[in-house]
Order: C-alpha cells, then structure tokens, then sequence
C-alpha cells in the first residue's frame, strides 16, 4: 500500500529526488567546488597489515583528533569502514563503529563531511529508524553528514545477523527500495506507508521531523559492479571507486579514465551528477629516497596472509570491485594498504594527485601508514604545493 501524499511529493522521489548537490548552499556542493576534494580514510578497527611500528590506534580520541586537524586545515570530507566479524576477525584489538563514530564527530567539527558506513540490510533496519538517525545526525551537523552505503559481501557477516547471504545483485535491488522509501520519509510532509516488496518490513503511517537540510543526508556508495554502478547512478552523490588496473599509480592512470567515463555518463542518463572518490595511500619523504625507503621498510613487515590478516581472506566474499585488478603492465604494487599507492616527495606525490585529476577522479581519501604524523608531514609539506598548483582553492 502506498500514500502518495501531494502532487510535489510524488514528483521528488526516486532516481530524480533532489539531493545535496542540487542545492547551492549545501556543505557538499561548497565541497564539490574545490578541484580536487580532500578527504580521510580513517581506520577505525586495529589494523596490522604490516609489522613495521606505528602510532596508529582504532579509538574515538586518536581519529576524533585527526578529522578536526583535517577539519581546521580545510579538508572536505572524513569517513572509515566498518565490519561485522567474529572474535579473531579483526587483526588486532578492536573496532568502533563507523555509524556512530563519525555522527559523534559531528558537534566537534565545523565544516568537514562526516560519512558513516552503514550496512543497510544487516538486521535488518527498519527505514524509520535510518530515517530518524539520519536526520537527527543531519542537524546536528548542519548538513555534513551522511551515509556510506553497504550491503555487504562476506557471508560470515550476514550469517552473524541470522540470515543467509543475499544475492549480489538482489541486494542492490533491496537497498534500493529502502532508499527510494528513505527519501519519502525524508521529504513527505504527510504520513506515509510502504508494503515492503523486497524487504521484510513495511512502513504504515510513517513519518519523521525534523526533515534534513537540503532533502536528504549525503550518499556514498563504494562499489564496482555493475549493479552496485547503476544503484550509485540512481541514488548516490559520491562514488567510491576502486583502480581497476590495480594499486600501482601507472596501472590507476592508464584504466581509470574509461571507468569513470562509463560511470557518469550513466548517472547523466538519469538527469544527475555523481561524483567519483578514491582512497590513495601516501608514502611520502622529503627526498625520493627517503620516501621508497619508506614504502620498502611498510612493505617488508606485512606477513603472509591468512584468515586474520588484513583484508580477511579466509572469508567468503563476492565483492566484484577488487576482481580482475591487474598491475601485470607496470611494475607491482607493495601492498601498502591503499586501493592506489602514491609514493615520493612531496612535489611527486602533487604530480600523482594532479593526473589522478586529470583522469577524471573528483576527490581523494588519503589513507597513511603511520597516520598521525605522516598527516602531519603531508599539510606541512604538501598541501601548500596542491593549492599552489590549483588543486585546492
């Protein structure tokens, strides 16, 4: 069953409903005009995919501390994954949730967006509760807050919620109908009712206030499959991409530019704008050197990979985005933690930034290995050099 409400309404939903970036004033389309937006990948679990020694911790306080840096030197956006797993799971001591982590952040910073990953069919949650959530962290934060969405590829993090894992394109076609009913809740102002057709729940008489800001929070989706594109196309405004070519720069420069062509000419075939992201991880010293010392002495303590190691590899996955990447045309990447690995001074790693750019990536989520102080370097050292070389306004 389904309450129309008013003939506006009806009008503002779906692939076309107007998002952040539809509105001039929002913190996201402030973001969107930089020429290369800034972000962090933050690691919120304990991870130790290398033994050599960092400062890194997974708690509030040390990553709470890097987004209001990140926040006072200008950096747009700040976001970390999250995962379901059983004991030994993780590679280390623990794991806060990104959902809650990143809304908490909201009443200490200013100005940077704050995505929080979700696993939306996990549960599952029921859209008032998401809808609720979302506006609540929505004026909290005067708009900079929003959604990473997951739908989860392991089967063990299904199994954990007492559900068999879903197919993988089924469950785009479930999130879907969550988020078109997400929108209406977000903008009816009527009460409103859903017969869930894919999913195990309906909505009867639903309705939530305050409405977000500008006519739903931010939505990310990371994802390379097709089904996972063409969800991104209809609903999100960011995308976060993998390298299909694999982590060597070279191999990301030569097969990103046709990905993300075919990316947003499929949003544009839907009346929208998408933009794309990436996670480099940046390895860098003020002399080469130095920097490839560096990247060798990460490279050199990562172990042999088992079921705990990072990336999980003992458990049952069908994420499609990390299939087929293939550095064989380049040198190999060292497995230093990112989906592309930037390595050099300063000055090198702004060259790598500036072609990432020119082949069409609209934002970078920079992960570091050790990351407090090598955050440190890279706004003493180079973020003067990206807006000297017109990457930054």
């Amino acid at each position: 069953m389904s309450n129309a409400g008013s003939t506006a309404v009806r009008q503002n939903i779906g692939p076309v409903a107007r998002g952040p970036l539809d509105f001039p004033d929002s913190p996201l389309s402030r973001s969107a005009r930089q020429p290369l937006m800034l972000g962090l990948f933050l690691n919120l679990q304990d991870i130790h995919f290398s033994d050599h020694p960092t400062t890194n911790s997974w708690t509030y306080d040390y990553n709470a501390a890097l987004v209001q840096k990140a926040d006072a030197l200008g950096f747009d956006i700040a976001f970390s994954r999250t995962q379901w797993l059983p004991k030994g799971g993780y590679d280390g001591e623990a794991s806060l949730d990104s959902f809650v982590a990143l809304g908490a952040m909201a009443a200490t910073t200013k100005n940077i967006l704050l995505i929080s990953t979700l696993h939306v069919l996990y549960g599952p949650w029921h859209p008032l509760h998401i809808a609720k959530i979302g506006a609540t962290f929505d004026h909290i934060s005067k708009g900079r807050w929003g959604i990473n969405i997951v739908t989860g590829h392991r089967a063990i993090e299904h199994e954990m919620f007492g559900w068999n894992r879903i197919d993988h394109d089924r469950r785009y076609e479930m999130t879907a109908e969550l988020f078109e009913v997400l929108q209406r809740l977000w903008t009816d102002t009527e009460n409103y009712s859903h017969e869930g057709r894919l999913n195990p729940w309906k909505v009867v008489n639903g309705y939530i206030t305050p409405k977000p800001n500008y006519g739903r929070p931010i939505l990310v989706t990371a994802t390379g499959s097709e089904a996972g594109i063409d969800f991104a196309a209809g609903h999100s405004d960011l995308l976060f991409i993998t390298s299909p070519g694999g982590a060597h720069i070279d191999s990301a420069l030569e097969t990103l530019p046709a990905h993300i062509a075919a990316i947003k000419a499929r949003a544009r075939a839907r009346g929208r704008e998408v933009k794309t992201i990436i996670n480099p991880v940046v390895v860098s010293r003020d002399t080469e050197t130095e920097a490839h010392a560096y990247a060798r002495a990460i490279a050199a303590g990562v172990p042999a990979p088992t079921h705990t190691s990072f990336g999980h590899r003992g458990y049952d996955s069908d994420a499609q985005a990390w299939k087929g990447r293939n550095d064989s045309k380049h040198k190999q990447g060292l497995g230093l933690g990112g989906n592309i690995e930037i390595i050099g001074t300063p000055e090198q790693v702004v060259e790598q930034l500036a072609a990432l750019k020119a082949a069409g990536i609209d934002g970078v989520q920079f992960n570091f290995y050790d990351f407090a102080p090598d955050f440190d370097h890279f706004a003493e050292t180079t973020l003067p050099l990206l807006k000297q070389a017109g990457l930054r306004l």
